[in-house]
């Protein structure tokens, strides 16, 4: 397993992202874990994070000229990415995120910062239903540019609505590519490769990946 891979998780686990126990989803089933992107919030984690999906996007060779962060959440990730981008890879590459409420003073307009142009990868927390997703492929498609890849943290590897996950049905929907920094199987073999307390919920997840996952 590549190294920002472990390092990801490593940090998720110790600052508590990424927790065990029992949760509900909204789709109704009972989780035994949860990953909460939101407790990526002071500046040093924040970089963290940007330094993560720069490395998966880096890794995946995607053709883009523009990352665009889904409001709300994506907004930090995308600014993050861009300066990671930039520091650590010396790639200039613009960003833009969309407005949940259309201003119709001042510059106006859906989207903030770079004019939407070319290719461009969209990148957000984790997919579910993919709304926040599909809503910013409309975006970009009616600017004339071209979504050539989606990149997001976790992948729970569970079945959406039907067989497939949730990233896979928006993957073949749509067309595109989805990336992660990790996926569920990763987490399972860091945690059997690292002991630790966490290792006591590892035979309660694979059951729960046996009933609902891919």
């Amino acid at each position: 397993m590549e190294n920002y891979k472990q390092k990801f998780i490593r940090l998720s686990l110790e600052i508590g992202a990424l927790k065990f126990g029992e949760f509900q989803l909204k789709s109704g089933r009972i989780s035994p874990y949860f990953f909460n992107m939101g407790l990526f919030s002071s500046g040093p984690l924040i970089k963290n994070i940007g330094d993560f999906y720069a490395a998966a996007l880096v890794s995946s060779n995607i053709n883009y000229d523009i990352v665009f962060g889904p409001a709300y959440k994506g907004i930090p990730i995308v600014t993050a990415l861009a300066s990671s981008l930039s520091t650590s890879y010396q790639l200039d590459k613009p960003f833009v995120y969309n407005r949940k409420e259309i201003k119709n003073h001042g510059e106006g307009g859906v989207t903030v910062g770079e004019k939407l142009r070319g290719n461009v990868v969209i990148v957000d927390d984790v997919i579910t239903a993919g709304t926040a997703i599909r809503e910013a492929v409309g975006i970009i498609n009616n600017s004339g540019a071209t979504t050539t890849g989606i990149v997001i943290s976790l992948d729970r590897q569970e079945k959406g609505t039907g067989n497939l996950s949730a990233a896979k049905e928006i993957s073949n929907a749509l067309n595109i590519p989805v990336i992660s920094i990790v996926n569920l199987d990763e987490v399972i073999d860091y945690i059997e490769n690292n002991p630790s307390d966490y290792g006591q919920h590892i035979d309660t997840i694979k059951k729960y990946r046996e009933e609902y996952g891919v």
